[in-house]
């Protein structure tokens, strides 16, 4: 799928080595195509590295994505610059009388701290809020996911006895689901969390559907009856040594972490690690946005609002 994002945003230079199609502004505006509009709340750290991680998996389909990226007001940025910040993300002020045709909702490394006392939970709210009507398809990502399952459906994250990081084995569910089209019966994505959603309180709420569990890692992929919100509760996007960079991160703070599980070739942390989840995670992301964005939302996205969640 060719991207259209801003020419020179970083992540164009490492997606275009790794020949997938970035198209930049000038060249998008010569097709007679209505692109598909893609909104990406940005609400981790290393937002440079996440927009590419995330901008990959979009980049395998024969549709055209237009890109907007989004941060936090009521947040400062310590590590990423104000400079790329002012130059390539918006507001929610300066895009809230848009409308798109999905909407990307990241992690964050705020899962130890309570929903409300987040500072920019009531922000997130009413990003959220305005999701039901000026967005068709939310994809919610780790604590992303958390969140948009509290806010929608009153579901409660739950602290886990030690972080649960690593690769790890899911089951699919629900093959037939648009969703889980073309996967094998078991998958792996990593997970790299503090907390998580219990499977009985999941399957307690009416218009979800429980798409896909892991054994060590609990509930992974939900989805609503009516596809307009995923939630996903790993990390499809990591890149290959994003594990072994916050390892590292956390030995270096004195946290001693446990060793990624089923990461390193024999846990050692000198070695390698395989890549066993992109063609798991490609999927995932061309299925969400060939069922539940392209074919799915209105061609007028100002009918939106005539749409049931």
């Amino acid at each position: 799928m060719p991207i259209k994002v801003q020419s020179n945003l970083p992540a164009i230079k490492v997606l275009e080595s790794e020949n997938i199609f970035v198209m930049p502004d000038d060249i998008a505006l010569k097709q007679d195509i209505r692109p598909l509009k893609i909104l990406i709340l940005n609400l981790m750290p290393t937002k440079i590295t996440t927009e590419t991680q995330i901008l990959r998996l979009l980049g395998n389909s024969p549709l055209q994505v237009d890109i907007e990226l989004l941060q936090m007001a009521s947040h400062v940025s310590k590590n990423t610059s104000s400079n790329h910040l002012n130059t390539f993300y918006k507001t929610f002020d300066e895009i809230k009388s848009n409308t798109f045709d999905g909407l990307i909702i990241t992690g964050a490394p705020v899962e130890l701290l309570d929903f409300e006392e987040v500072d920019y939970w009531d922000e997130l709210c009413r990003i959220m809020e305005w999701s039901k009507k000026n967005v068709y398809s939310t994809f919610h990502i780790c604590w992303g996911a958390q969140a948009g399952l509290y806010y929608h459906y009153g579901i409660k994250k739950h602290a886990l006895p030690e972080k649960l990081s690593g690769i790890y084995t899911h089951n699919v569910l629900d093959p037939h689901h648009q969703l889980m089209r073309g996967f094998d019966d078991t998958f792996q994505i990593p997970h790299s969390r503090y907390t998580g959603v219990k499977l009985e309180e999941v399957r307690k709420a009416p218009l979800l559907d429980v798409l896909a569990v892991s054994e060590k890692a609990g509930v992974s992929i939900i989805c609503s009856k009516s596809g307009r919100q995923v939630f996903v509760t790993g990390h499809a996007e990591y890149d290959r040594d994003t594990l072994a960079n916050e390892y590292l991160r956390d030995l270096n703070r004195g946290i001693e972490p446990q060793v990624p599980y089923n990461y390193f070739p024999n846990d050692d942390p000198l070695r390698v690690p395989p890549m066993v989840w992109r063609s798991n995670a490609t999927l995932l992301y061309t299925n969400w946005l060939n069922y539940f964005v392209y074919q799915a939302t209105p061609y007028d996205l100002n009918e939106l609002e005539n749409y049931a969640q």
